[in-house]
Order: C-alpha cells, then structure tokens, then sequence
C-alpha cells in the first residue's frame, strides 16, 4: 500500500461505518477515505476484505481491520483524548457488553422493523416492540445521566448512537411520543452536533486513481 496514512473503506449512512468515523475523529487519526457505494463496491475493498461490507480499514502494513467496534478501538487504543476507553462508571467490559446488545438483538430487531419487506413474515410491529427492550435500558440509564456511562461521552455512546438515530427515523411519527424522552433527548443532541455533522459530509463514489480525501 503506497501513502503515509491508512485507508478508510466507508459509506456515508452505515451505521457501522458512522462509528468508525466518530472514533477516527475523536482520536486525531488520519486516515484516507474512499467513500463506497453499495451496488459498485470497488475491487480493492472486496481484495482486502471478502465481507464486502464497511467499513473496512487498511493499515500502513497492509493489515486489515474490517469489524467497526475494532476500528474504534484501534483509533483510541492510539489516541484518546475524551477517555471513551475509560467511562466515568462502570467498565470498558461494562460498555462492550451494552454495545454487545445493540449489535445483537436490537439491530436484529432494527433491520426488521425498518426493511420488513425484505424478510419473509417479518412484522414490523412485533420487531419494533422487540427493539424497545433494548431502548428501556437506554431509557433507565439516561435517566440518571446526560451519557449511558456517567456525565460525560464514552465508547458506548458514540458505538450505539448511530443505531438508535437510524431507529428514530424509521419509527417517524411513533418516535416523537415514544414514552423514552431521555433516549430521544440524547439522539437529538447528537443529531444537532457540530461533532455529527463533521462526520456526515458528502464525499463522492471512490474510483481508482482518485486523490486521495484526507478524514477527518
């Protein structure tokens, strides 16, 4: 791999690949982003990882780091200046076992509820009724504090809010008197950030031979 920095395989409203985002930002790393479309994805991301999904992250050695939560966790294992490694409460173990049930049941639950057409007999009602399981644990730990982990962000908020946004959007209409206002406080504050929208900008489809797009 020729270049100083790392390439960053990535498509702009992946849930996953939003989280990648975030750490690399957090933490100052510089990466090289190659901005994916789904329907065309580019021989050399499908060459470094046969999932073919994002993100998918190529170090300066020619390693490749394609599971999201890992790449975060390279990116503040480097650098973390905010301490999302290290939550005012609880554990790092703590914070890995939440996003483990977001990644679990809540986006199964998700993808349901928001593509029920491309499951056979999936009922949007019954997986938006199984995904507020998880949204009452959100719900009971905001309540208590402005982050899942204490007073300040950490892993955890910016692993999982991603999913929650993209919740509250399929759930239009719904979301808005959903008794979890602490759940829809805290994705709102997201959604307005200047942190989020330094995430979110519009890079076009990555071809070969492209100039590179140093991110953040």
């Amino acid at each position: 791999m020729t270049g100083a920095r790392p390439i960053l395989y990535s498509f702009r409203r992946c849930p996953y690949a939003m989280r990648a985002r975030l750490a690399i930002t957090a933490a100052g790393v510089g990466v090289n982003l190659r901005e994916v479309v789904l329907r065309a994805k580019p021989q050399a991301m499908l060459d470094a990882s046969s999932k073919g999904t994002v993100p998918v992250l190529v170090l300066e050695n020619n390693s490749v780091i394609d599971e999201s939560l890992d790449i975060m966790r390279w990116a503040l294992g480097q650098n973390d200046p905010e301490g999302w490694l290290a939550p005012e409460s609880g554990s790092l173990e703590d914070m890995l076992d939440l996003i483990g049930q977001n990644d679990g049941d809540f986006k199964h639950d998700l993808d349901r509820f928001k593509y029920a057409t491309r499951y056979e007999d999936a009922d949007p009602f019954e997986h938006r009724a199984g995904a507020e399981e998880f949204l009452r644990v959100l719900e009971a730990r905001l309540a208590q504090n402005t982050w899942l982990f204490g007073g300040r962000a950490c892993l955890a908020d910016y692993a999982i809010l991603p999913f929650i946004r993209q919740f509250s959007g399929a759930a239009n209409g719904w979301w808005e008197t959903a008794p979890y206002p602490h759940v829809r406080g805290w994705v709102d504050a997201f959604k307005a950030s200047d942190f989020f929208r330094s995430i979110m900008k519009k890079y076009p489809q990555w071809q070969l031979g492209d100039t590179s797009i140093k991110f953040p």
